[in-house]
């Protein structure tokens, strides 16, 4: 159980921890770069946090969250999705900017609001983003989808979830209609690492390979 409130920095990297890897290891470099910080940071606050047992280090792999470091995180992405539920359909606010806001918000809650929010919503189950709630024990089913990079040519495709963080590059797929439950075929990829053609809703739509990793699918198998 954490009895200190953690700061926000030490949070964020908790939660980026649980959405790069869930319960896998995670690369230290990976973590720097979804944060935009440099590898000698990210490494130094994994230091800290292993000295606070938050985290536990593989030689030569990375790290990955203790129990303690997992409950703590889950309980951020429980506030900042159920933050990001309000401010969708409660507030109206545009969907590519909800998670930036929500994050904002996220530490500055306290439980009693927190389980305050999830009561209003209704105890919804996932984010606008297509991702699970954790529920108020920190458990939670993750999405068992793959990354839209690796569909292969001809697939089908059902979007579960979009797993951006910058507001320009959720706006960029909001725009081409990548959003959750949306259905999309690969119609070609293009050699060396090039963008992806795919058909959504009628229109054909190039993606790169490093925005389409953002982009978790399920197929849809051939009828």
């Amino acid at each position: 159980m954490i009895l200190q409130p953690l700061s926000e920095s030490t949070e964020m990297y908790l939660k980026a921890m649980v959405e790069l890897g869930g319960r896998e290891v995670v690369a230290v470099g990976r973590l720097a770069e979804r944060l935009s910080v440099t590898s000698v940071s990210a490494n130094e606050m994994m230091r800290r946090l292993g000295e606070q047992g938050l985290v536990s280090h593989t030689p030569y792999k990375g790290v990955t969250l203790t129990q303690m470091g997992r409950e703590a995180a889950c309980n951020v992405l429980r506030r900042q999705r159920l933050w990001e539920c309000f401010l969708y359909a409660h507030l109206k606010i545009e969907w590519p900017q909800v998670y930036e806001l929500a994050c904002d918000l996220e530490h500055a809650t306290a439980p009693a609001v927190t389980e305050a929010l999830a009561a209003f919503l209704g105890q919804p189950s996932h984010c606008p983003y297509g991702d699970p709630i954790p529920a108020a024990d920190g458990e939670f089913e993750p999405l068992l989808g793959i990354s839209l990079s690796v569909v292969g040519v001809g697939g089908h495709a059902r979007i579960l979830a979009v797993r951006a963080t910058d507001t320009d590059v959720l706006k960029y797929l909001y725009e081409r209609g990548l959003v959750p439950a949306c259905e999309v075929q690969v119609v070609e990829a293009a050699p060396l690492q090039g963008p992806l053609t795919l058909r959504v809703n009628g229109k054909e739509v190039a993606l790169g390979l490093a925005l389409a990793e953002f982009v978790i699918v399920e197929i849809i198998p051939a009828s």
